[in-house]
């Protein structure tokens, strides 16, 4: 692969990518800046984020709606609350979520046998399908947003960010 290889959707440059006249030569943004591993990541997930957002947008669904319907399909019917926390969603934005959700026939919520005061939150057959759908068009965008990348690399890109991720789940738990 060599150094001049972007990524992005196809991996090739959008046609503004081309060397400015008013910039520096040394590159776009400053070097100091590009040493802080947590500057790069978020800009990373700013551009990883919005290729998730474009192409979950035709469902008519959000990134929230297809957290939900993924974290249903991983982990089987859930307690609203549980739901919520496993997320790391606001529990009253959860309600909203799934509002949309169940109005299309995606999710079922229903009162938990063993705590009359918790709801249960499942997949439909249809909401089921309809992640399973979203996954592919989710994974298809990070393909496409991770092009310059070889599947080495992005195993090992995602396994450190894990590694992170994790970490401060048990410093959290």
């Amino acid at each position: 692969m060599s150094d001049t290889e972007q990524c992005g959707p196809g991996g090739t440059p959008p046609e503004s990518a081309g060397p400015r006249s008013d910039l520096p030569q040394e590159g776009l943004r400053p070097p100091s800046l590009l040493a802080l591993p947590s500057y790069v990541a978020s800009h990373v997930a700013r551009i990883g984020h919005e290729a998730l957002v474009d192409a979950v947008d035709p469902s008519g669904l959000r990134l929230p709606h297809f957290a939900t319907l993924t974290a249903l399909a991983d982990f089987g019917p859930l307690p609203q609350h549980v739901l919520a926390d496993r997320l790391g969603f606001q529990r009253s934005h959860l309600g909203g979520y799934l509002d949309t959700v169940e109005e299309r026939g995606l999710v079922r919520r229903t009162r938990d046998r063993a705590d009359r005061r918790r709801q249960v939150v499942e997949l439909t057959d249809e909401g089921a399908a309809e992640q399973r759908r979203l996954a592919e068009v989710a994974e298809a965008s990070q393909d496409a947003f991770l092009s310059c990348l070889d599947p080495d690399e992005r195993k090992t890109l995602t396994l450190l960010l894990r590694r992170i991720l994790d970490a401060d789940d048990r410093a959290d738990g």
